[in-house]
Order: structure tokens, then sequence, then C-alpha cells
């Protein structure tokens, strides 16, 4: 039976966690794309360290939730045979089931809306200056840089895959805590950065279904000037891509990657 305290405490984690998570990830995009801005035309090295750092940020305050802040990372567990979310040491962890797995990814969606909006507040009069209706939709959300829906949903597979899995190698599956805490905050910040170094350049590199989709819904609800569309003839592929990566990932980890007991 799921503790309602305990999961009040863990839904709260992730709902900070992937707030500032997206709040640091969307705010470095913004300052390279955004007309005026100190860091504009910063170039995507930028954009992949910032992003890298956001994932820092945001593993370092979900610590008590195991940090999973994506719900890729929370499929990937339970498909890799997590029992319990949480955090063990801290005496905060709820059973797996539906509750559970339905709060963190509920979790995961508003803090990724709140930390999109935070963003908007941030930056209110450089989108205001900003000419381009597809520059202000890239703060938000990803996009292709050839689209072509199969090829690009592979992409993202192939990213949240490794995500995953190196997650699962390194304890964070059935091995130990579940989640991206179990790596320490620097090493899964280098893991992003890595990632997206490597695989990100034909999509963006979402690899979590909540920091793309959290932050499309703020572009289409929010007043922003001049904002054009939301692109959402692409939005189902970083939702569904990193959702095939996480569990494809939870469950080849099982033949492939030793049991640490």
């Amino acid at each position: 039976m799921v503790n309602v305290d305990n999961l009040g405490v863990l839904f709260l984690s992730e709902l900070v966690g992937t707030a500032m998570l997206v709040l640091l990830g969307c705010g470095v995009v913004a300052n390279v794309a955004l007309a005026k801005t100190k860091g504009f035309n910063g170039g995507f090295l930028m954009v992949t360290i910032g992003w890298g750092l956001a994932v820092f940020a945001g593993v370092i305050v979900s610590y008590a939730s195991g940090a999973h802040i994506n719900p890729a990372v929370t499929l990937g567990l339970v498909a890799n045979g997590a029992t319990e979310f949480g955090n063990a040491g801290l005496g905060l962890t709820v059973p797996v089931d539906p509750v559970s797995v339905s709060a963190y990814i509920g979790a995961q969606f508003i803090g990724a809306i709140i930390g999109a909006v935070i963003v908007w507040l941030a930056y209110k009069q450089h989108f205001d200056e900003e000419p381009q209706p597809a520059s202000k939709l890239g703060v938000f959300s990803t996009g292709p840089g050839i689209r072509n829906y199969a090829w690009n949903l592979v992409t993202e597979i192939i990213g949240t895959f490794v995500l995953v899995f190196v997650v699962i190698g390194f304890g964070g599956g059935r091995q130990g805590d579940g989640g991206l805490a179990a790596l320490g905050a620097l090493p899964v910040a280098l893991l992003v950065i890595g990632i997206g170094v490597s695989l990100g350049g034909p999509t963006g590199y979402a690899i979590n279904p909540a920091r793309d989709l959290g932050p499309r819904i703020a572009h289409a609800i929010l007043p922003i000037h001049g904002k054009g569309g939301s692109d959402w003839s692409y939005s189902w592929v970083p939702v569904i891509g990193p959702v095939i990566g996480g569990l494809l990932a939870g469950w080849l980890a099982i033949p492939l990657l030793p049991i640490i007991t």
C-alpha cells in the first residue's frame, strides 16, 4: 500500500527537480536563440553544456525522490524490475505500482510546464523583441534538423536508450536506489552532455517526454508575442521515442548488464 505522506514528498521532489531542469535547460536555449540576449548565437555546444548543468541542478534538488525527472527514466526502471521508488537512505520510498508511477510522471509534466513559464518570465522582453516564431518555439521544445518522423524517432530512441541504460548500469535500476541520483549529479550531467554532443544533432535530443511536451504546452498557452504555432505534428516524436528508448533500455539491461548483489 502506498504511503500517502511519502508519495506527497516524492511528488513534490520530482516536480521541483523537473522544474529546475527545464528552467535552466530551456533558459540556456533562450539565451542563445533570442534577439538581444548576452548569449545570442552562443552555439550548440553552449546549449549542450547548459542542458548538462541543468540536469546537474535538477538531480541535486530532487535527490529525495531518486531524481527521475524524466518519464522515460521512470518507465525504464519499471521495465528493469524496480520494486520501489524514492530514497531508502532517507526513509522515503513507495512501492512501484500504477499510483506511484502516475504520481512521478504527473509531477514531471507539471514541473516542466512550471519551469517553462518561468523561462518566459525571465526572458519576456527578449521574446517580445525576437522576430522569428521558430526561435521562440525552439526555446520551449525540440525540432529536427531534417524532418523525417521515422528517422527522428529512431534518433530519440537511441539517445534515450543510452541515458537509461547507463543509469541502470551504474546501479540505478534493480541494483540500487532507482533514478538519476544513483549516478550522482556530476556523472549524470556529463552523461547528458555526452549524449548531446554525440547524438543531439538530428533532433536536438529531447530524451525526455516531459522536457519537450510540458514546455510545448506552455508555449501554446502563454501570451507570447508573435509566437506562431507549437508544431503539434512533430510533438509525438519526442514523447514516443524516449518512452520506447527507456523501456528498451530497462528490458535489455536485464540480460546485458550484470546484477551486483
